[in-house]
C-alpha cells in the first residue's frame, strides 16, 4: 500500500473539514519543526513530544517572525481565530496520522491558551498604547 503524501492527506482533511485554509496546516507543522528545534536545541528528550501550551508558546514566536503586524490578517483568512483553533487542526492532523499524540494530550491543551490581541498585535503598538495588566507603579488604584 502506497503512503499518501502530506498534501494529499491535507486534501482528505480538508474534504471533511472546511473552516481552515490549506496554508493553516502547512503553517502549523512548520510552527511544530520551529518549536522542536528551540526546544531541544540544548535539552535533548528522549522522545520529541510537544505539549499543546509548548507549541501554542512556538506558533506565537513563528507567526510573528513570519507574519509580523500581519499576523492576525493572515490567520483570519486562514479561518483561525483563537488558539483552540489551533488545537482543531492539530487534533485534525492526529486523527489524519500526520501527527502522534499521547494520552495526556487532548483539544483542551489549547484552550484559552492567549488573547490574539495581546499576542500578535500588542508586540507592534507603540508604547503608548499598549495595554497592561498591571497598573504602572504610583499609580493611583480605587
Amino acid at each position: 500500500m502506497q503512503r499518501l503524501s502530506f498534501d494529499e492527506v491535507i486534501e482528505q482533511i480538508l474534504a471533511k473539514d472546511k473552516r481552515y485554509a490549506r496554508d493553516a496546516y502547512e503553517f502549523v507543522r512548520e510552527a511544530l519543526d520551529y518549536t522542536q528545534k528551540k526546544l531541544f536545541k540544548h535539552k535533548p528528550r528522549e522522545t520529541p513530544h510537544v505539549t499543546g501550551q509548548e507549541l501554542l508558546e512556538g506558533i506565537r514566536e513563528f507567526a510573528l517572525q513570519r507574519f509580523g503586524p500581519l499576523t492576525l490578517l493572515v490567520f483570519d483568512e486562514w479561518g483561525i481565530h483563537s488558539t483552540e483553533d489551533f488545537g482543531e487542526i492539530v487534533f485534525n492532523m492526529v486523527d489524519a496520522g500526520l501527527l502522534a499524540k499521547t494520552e495526556k494530550d487532548s483539544r483542551a491543551d489549547f484552550a484559552n491558551g492567549y488573547d490574539f490581541d495581546e499576542a500578535f498585535r500588542q508586540p507592534f503598538l507603540p508604547s503608548s498604547k499598549k495595554s497592561s495588566k498591571t497598573p504602572p507603579p504610583n499609580s493611583v488604584r480605587a
